[in-house]
């Protein structure tokens, strides 16, 4: 957005230049820019918010004075959020009051007065008299300029008020010359020289000299609308001879034009056309000047920008690399603890695979004890069974030796009976044969037999239950074959025992067999012994 050459001398005017830069400074733009730039950067690498908002703010106003205006409101919107966040109040307010000048000239009237708006607000919160002042006057001149002439003198008034409390003497002479204008712009020019002579009056006694020039120009432009062109003429040169010496060359181009102007008007149009070539020939130096300026900016922003490209590309790189680096690590120190884990786990599932073998090893050998003690005391008790049983087998082997005996002498004393049965003696047949009865009772008797039984089952034990399992009607003298062919004793010794001949053993041998269903061929003895 470009403004006419008036727009641009009003514009530089109004702004005021970075706070402690020098005049000359502004003829190297560039190098001021990167100045700037430099003191940004490093106040960001500090995490420095207030001195960056400073920065940029002193950015805008290089780009707002070379013209860049769209670039100058970017950094202005920058500066404003970082003082906003660092709670500037003043220095926001003071931000927002360049903004609203910028949308001033850029015929922006509605985003300026907003600008304006919130920076009274933020200096009336503050009690900044000077503030107050200021944008009581910018409202002002902005309300002139879009013709609502009570307001604008309203507000002219407000910060005329404001400055003669703070008794500042120039902030006073810029107002009048504000209402001055008003008054010039409503054609009311006696008005309009008597506060552009106030203001002149005050900027003399303050030795404003650049303040002095416009106001000279100003009173040159009344006093030819008011067909006093001599007296103009006197003011014009006054202006004309102060910016050649303040080498002002935008105040001496307007001087030379109201020169010429004036000149025009009074009919000499030789010298009106000497001061407006004058005038062109300034306008084109200001010009071709301010585009070398401007394109040595845009040089060093787009240099700057490019810069800052690679930088942060570089940055974003080491940053990729600072990632892949920590990821690189993370996964190594991951790797570490997982290593150290499992080795821990293994050690623990080592120590405890330890102590499980030696608890173990010490219940095996608890149990080993305790079952060689038990085999110790099976042993003992087994032997003391085998000695008891041989006990027994003894007892019953004497029990069916006494038995034998016992019927071998009844055998005998039954034969010898039975001779003398044969007798003739009739007086002793009959006791004798009372005699016989008596002995062929006592083979018959069953009370050995009851002890033998008890003495075989304490050996044999489940002898007489397994075979009763083979048959079970089984009488009492079947029994008593069977322990005996159990004891493995001879035909002989049976049938003495049984108290029978050997035929009748045969027999009883006969029927058991078929109790026992024996096939024809099969030992009976043995068949006995496997029970």
């Amino acid at each position: 957005m470009m403004l006419t050459s008036k727009a641009q001398n009003d514009l530089r005017m109004e702004v005021e230049l970075p706070s402690g830069l020098e005049r000359n400074h502004v003829s190297y733009p560039d190098s001021l820019f990167l100045q700037l730039k430099a003191n940004f950067n490093m106040a960001m690498e500090q995490k420095d918010n207030l001195s960056a908002a400073k920065a940029l703010r002193e950015m805008g106003q290089v780009c707002y004075h070379l013209g860049h205006y769209p670039q100058s409101l970017d950094y202005f919107q920058q500066a404003v959020n970082y003082f906003r966040l660092t709670n500037s109040p003043q220095l926001l307010a003071e931000t927002l009051g360049d903004m609203g000048l910028l949308y001033y000239y850029n015929r922006q009237p509605e985003l300026a007065r907003k600008q304006y708006n919130e920076a009274l607000h933020l200096y009336i919160q503050q009690q900044h008299k000077p503030g107050m002042a200021d944008i009581y006057g910018k409202i002002g001149h902005l309300h002139e300029k879009i013709q609502l002439y009570d307001s604008a003198f309203y507000y002219q008034h407000l910060a005329l008020y404001s400055y003669n409390e703070l008794k500042d003497a120039r902030g006073v002479s810029k107002i009048y010359e504000n209402i001055g204008s008003i008054y010039e712009d409503l054609a009311r020019y006696d008005s309009a020289f008597a506060y552009f002579q106030k203001a002149l009056y005050l900027n003399l006694q303050d030795r404003n000299e650049i303040a002095q020039i416009e106001i000279y120009n100003n009173l040159g432009d009344v006093l030819r609308k008011t067909g006093r062109y001599d007296d103009a003429l006197v003011y014009t040169r006054k202006a004309t001879f102060l910016a050649e010496k303040l080498n002002e060359q935008y105040q001496l181009a307007s001087a030379y034009r109201d020169m010429a102007k004036t000149y025009n008007l009074i009919g000499r149009n030789d010298s009106a056309f000497y001061y407006l070539e004058l005038s062109r020939k300034h306008l084109l130096a200001i010009y071709s000047e301010e585009n070398s300026q401007q394109l040595a900016l845009l040089q060093t922003i787009y240099d700057t920008e490019k810069k800052n490209v690679e930088i942060e590309k570089l940055k974003t790189t080491r940053r990729i690399n600072y990632i892949i680096t920590g990821a690189a690590v993370l996964v190594i120190v991951l790797l570490v603890l997982l290593g150290w884990t499992i080795i821990s786990r293994q050690r623990m599932k080592i120590r405890s695979e330890q102590l499980l073998h030696e608890h173990n090893k010490q219940a095996y050998e608890s149990q080993k004890a305790h079952m060689q003690t038990a085999l110790l005391n099976q042993q003992l008790e087994e032997e003391k069974l085998v000695h008891a049983l041989d006990m027994k087998g003894k007892e019953l082997s004497t029990h069916m030796l006494h038995i034998i005996q016992k019927n071998q002498l009844l055998e005998n004393l039954r034969s010898q009976l039975e001779a003398m049965v044969k007798d003739d003696k009739r007086d002793q047949k009959k006791q004798i044969k009372q005699l016989l009865n008596l002995v062929q009772q006592s083979f018959n008797h069953d009370e050995h037999w009851q002890d033998f039984r008890g003495i075989f089952e304490q050996v044999h034990q489940t002898f007489y239950t397994n075979l009763q399992q083979h048959c079970d009607n089984l009488t009492s003298n079947d029994l008593r074959l069977a322990a005996l062919l159990k004891m493995n004793m001879s035909s002989n010794d049976i049938a003495t025992l049984l108290g029978v001949s050997l035929d009748s053993l045969r027999v009883i041998r006969y029927r058991l067999r078929k109790k026992l269903n024996l096939e024809q061929g099969e030992s009976l003895t043995a068949f006995i012994q496997s029970m």
